[in-house]
């Protein structure tokens, strides 16, 4: 397997282990000091996978626009999310790797909306935003980690 998608199935294994051993209440619960909680924090992964992969790359998400616009840098948690949503985003976090990872091998990505991150990177091709979204999904696993010790 190619590097970047082995690192992301890292990422994504833990993630998956943190919404099976944390209850809905857990996941929704946003503690003093922060703005977001566990689970906008895992939606926002799937949510930032998509655009920075697939928007800029001119091919549709596997999500819809309201997922990415409640997930979206700049948002915070509007309400408790329901277990539905919580298996949703379970399913999401596997098939989004799946499928990125299929349409890669498939040479699928072609043109890319060069992007410079808030963080001063800049994203050339979809290389680049796999790179980046691996860097990104590790920080906001860290997030997650310091988050889950307050719930």
């Amino acid at each position: 397997m190619n590097p970047i998608f082995e690192v992301q199935k890292t990422i994504r294994e833990i993630l998956l282990k943190i919404l099976d051993n944390h209850s809905l209440e857990q996941l929704n619960k946003i503690p003093q000091g922060f703005n977001n909680n566990i689970i906008w924090n895992i939606g926002h992964c799937v949510a930032a996978q998509q655009g920075l992969v697939y928007k800029l790359s001119g091919l549709p998400a596997m999500v819809t626009e309201e997922f990415i616009s409640k997930y979206r840098k700049g948002t915070r948690p509007e309400g408790d999310v329901s277990q539905e949503e919580v298996d949703e985003i379970r399913i999401l976090l596997k098939a989004t790797l799946e499928k990125t990872k299929n349409d890669f091998e498939s040479s699928l990505f072609v043109d890319y909306t060069e992007y410079t991150t808030s963080m001063g990177f800049t994203l050339r091709n979809v290389q680049d935003a796999l790179h980046f979204n691996n860097y990104h999904e590790g920080t906001h696993t860290g997030i997650i980690m310091a988050l889950r010790k307050l719930v």
